[in-house]
């Protein structure tokens, strides 16, 4: 994590923290910590499991990065965006309609929302290999850092999540740490995300909605808890919930890899971003996100030697020959996002077939 002497940036001032009345979903505070205690690995892989299979969601806590840290982090992810003028961040786009990568800008205006509305969100990606492609001039001094945080997020939040979620499964606890190298090829990266506030009349267009409802492409993704609200997740009963911004916490979520990877049993939950609550409209949200893929050629088949799968049955969304490798899964769901014109099925649902006869859903 950042040293003594690091490079000066600008500091980002974050907004107050809402005190709207929300409904919030209810999501189970995993202490990361209690992994070290006896029997403390068992106990966190059950909550683990009942969180994932029920909700999708989970907060992380007690992970070992300070709130000091934290801050530095934030003040970084915001670089890409105060600090590099847009005719440079045209050298450095992220080729996602050709080639389903996400690495370098996504800028602002490139999706559809609904209704013929623009998106106003701008992020900035970086592989885990954060050699892998050039960086913009400003954020060149900053990559030891990025780095650092990059190896953090795989080695003590990812690797030990993704044991938590083996065990829950009665798996050998390595399971899924085996096909999530550091340093095999694949597209595990770090995101720095900032939402712009929109018009009046974009915001009615499109019912308050910044990202439609989707899943995660990849196993786990984790998201670092900021104070500006807009994430909501699609509960059990059908409704939609505001996540509640904790200090410091993690915001984890399985993607779609997990639930195939676990027969059905670990939900890839549905969310989406809205409009913050009305005391922080006209506050950017500015996210820090780690999206953990497994490497490129592991096929999206069920573990079925799970005890735990085999008493619930495997619910496959693939036939295993026909089951797409992590590669072809996150190339076709990437270069579609909101690059393509989609079939409504109803006020909620969008629909449109990406990889091997299976369709994505997007839920406005």
């Amino acid at each position: 994590m950042p040293s003594l002497t690091v490079p000066a940036v600008p500091k980002f001032i974050p907004a107050p923290p809402s005190q709207e009345p929300l409904d919030y979903a209810d999501l189970a505070i995993v202490d990361l910590s209690n992994a070290n205690t006896p029997g403390g690995l068992a106990e966190l892989a059950l909550q683990v499991r009942n969180a994932v299979s029920e909700i999708g969601f989970f907060y992380a806590v007690n992970h070992g990065l300070t709130q000091a840290e934290n801050e530095r982090i934030l003040d970084i992810a915001d670089v890409p965006f105060n600090s590099v003028k847009d005719e440079e961040k045209q050298t450095y786009l992220a080729n996602i309609k050709d080639q389903g990568s996400y690495q370098g800008y996504k800028l602002r205006s490139l999706w559809t929302i609904d209704a013929d509305v623009r998106d106003q969100v701008e992020h900035y990606n970086i592989n885990k290999d954060v050699t892998r492609k050039e960086h913009p001039k400003a954020i060149r001094p900053l990559l030891p850092e990025i780095d650092a945080f990059i190896r953090f997020n795989h080695f003590n939040v990812m690797h030990p999540i993704l044991r938590l979620l083996a065990l829950g499964m009665e798996l050998p606890e390595d399971t899924f740490v085996a096909n999530h190298q550091f340093s095999v090829k694949g597209e595990t990266y770090i995101r720095f995300m900032k939402y712009y506030p929109r018009s009046e009349d974009d915001e009615a267009k499109t019912k308050n909605v910044w990202m439609k409802g989707h899943t995660d492409i990849g196993s786990v993704t984790a998201l670092w808890s900021q104070p500006v609200l807009g994430l909501q997740i699609l509960s059990p009963d059908g409704k939609w919930r505001w996540v509640k911004h904790i200090e410091n916490a993690i915001i984890v979520n399985a993607g779609d890899a997990m639930e195939f990877f676990s027969g059905g049993l670990y939900k890839a939950t549905i969310h989406r971003v809205v409009q913050p609550p009305k005391d922080q409209h006209g506050y950017p949200r500015l996210g820090v996100f780690y999206f953990c893929h497994p490497d490129d050629n592991t096929k999206l088949v069920p573990y079925a030697e799970s005890p735990v799968i085999q008493r619930m049955g495997v619910r496959r969304r693939f036939e295993d020959d026909n089951a797409p490798t992590m590669e072809m899964w996150r190339k076709g769901r990437t270069s579609a996002y909101g690059l393509k014109e989609l079939h409504k099925t109803g006020e909620r649902v969008e629909e449109h077939d990406i990889v091997n006869g299976i369709a994505a859903k997007y839920y406005i």
